[in-house]
């Protein structure tokens, strides 16, 4: 069975900004030896460069959030955070005044009161300043904890880097097969209107939903959901227990890729690292995993440090 993705829920962002600081420079080196620099080169940081990394709003960071989107070519899960008003921190990143990149935390919805550092992205051409610029953007926030897409490699090693208790919570999988299921008997019926789902997609926000039906009969649900990064549609169903193992759900994703195809979408999808029958069924219809959805908890906010 696969399970409806988690929509995030509207929150208040309480005393996040009223606590954040603005700014924070840190002028000596890293107790770290090493930075990255581009292509991963290492390279030593001077002392005498102090960083910045300031509470900015998200128009003052787009250019470098095109930027990301780019070097990412994939689904970003959790794109659609910065569209909702109040859900995060977004941290301008300068180095002896330059703008080198952005952070962001979370700290509304399902982060509410427990802010997360879910972004980190810089130039090429200053990555080799990487761990000094992340330690100043540690020191400006209250995040206490992170959550990272396994595929962005710069934020995967500030993770391993600076947290613990790491544990998978979503694996994401990206469509790599073409397949031909057959299902004798099976039809969808999409009950979302063409005018709604162009909203739908238009928005970025919510998606059409399908019934899959069995010889005339109401055995599953699912749908394609739209807010991600474009050209992006996250694929979720259910099928009801009696109808299951039959071959069913992976006929029914593989359908609901096409319909996303017909719509202009690239479909993928999501599901718990647990759920083994929901792994197999996503790649049977053609969908491979790439990544995993990560969270730690950085060092200070360990039990018992």
């Amino acid at each position: 069975m696969l399970l409806r993705p988690h929509s995030p829920r509207s929150g208040s962002v309480g005393d996040s900004l009223a606590n954040a600081n603005p700014t924070h420079r840190l002028g000596t080196e890293s107790s770290l030896e090493n930075c990255f620099g581009q292509g991963l080169d290492m390279m030593r940081c001077p002392a005498s460069m102090p960083a910045l990394a300031q509470l900015c709003s998200a128009s003052e960071v787009h250019s470098f959030r095109e930027r990301y989107r780019e070097e990412m070519n994939c689904q970003i899960v959790h794109d659609s955070i910065h569209r909702r008003a109040g859900w995060t921190l977004i941290y301008r990143l300068e180095h002896r005044g330059v703008a080198t990149g952005f952070g962001s935390v979370a700290i509304a919805g399902p982060w509410k009161d427990k802010p997360t550092l879910f972004e980190f992205y810089l130039l090429p051409e200053h990555r080799r300043l990487a761990f000094e610029l992340f330690e100043t953007l540690l020191a400006a926030t209250d995040a206490r904890f992170m959550e990272i897409q396994s595929n962005e490699p710069l934020l995967t090693v500030m993770l391993h880097t600076y947290a613990g208790q790491i544990v998978s919570e979503k694996i994401v999988f990206h469509d790599q097969f073409t397949t031909e299921l057959l299902a004798p008997g099976a039809a969808l019926h999409c009950v979302t209107s063409k005018k709604e789902t162009a909203t739908h997609i238009e928005q970025r926000q919510g998606g059409p939903e399908w019934l899959l039906e069995v010889d005339g009969k109401t055995v599953g649900q699912g749908g394609i959901l739209f807010h991600y990064n474009r050209p992006y549609g996250d694929i979720y169903m259910e099928v009801a227990a009696p109808h299951r193992r039959h071959g069913l759900g992976a006929w029914f994703v593989q359908e609901l890729k096409r319909a996303a195809y017909d719509l202009g979408a690239v479909p993928c999808a999501r599901c718990n690292p647990t759920n083994i029958a929901s792994r197999r069924t996503l790649q049977k219809a053609g969908f491979v995993p790439f990544a995993h959805m990560l969270t730690g908890v950085i060092g200070k906010a360990a039990p018992g440090e």
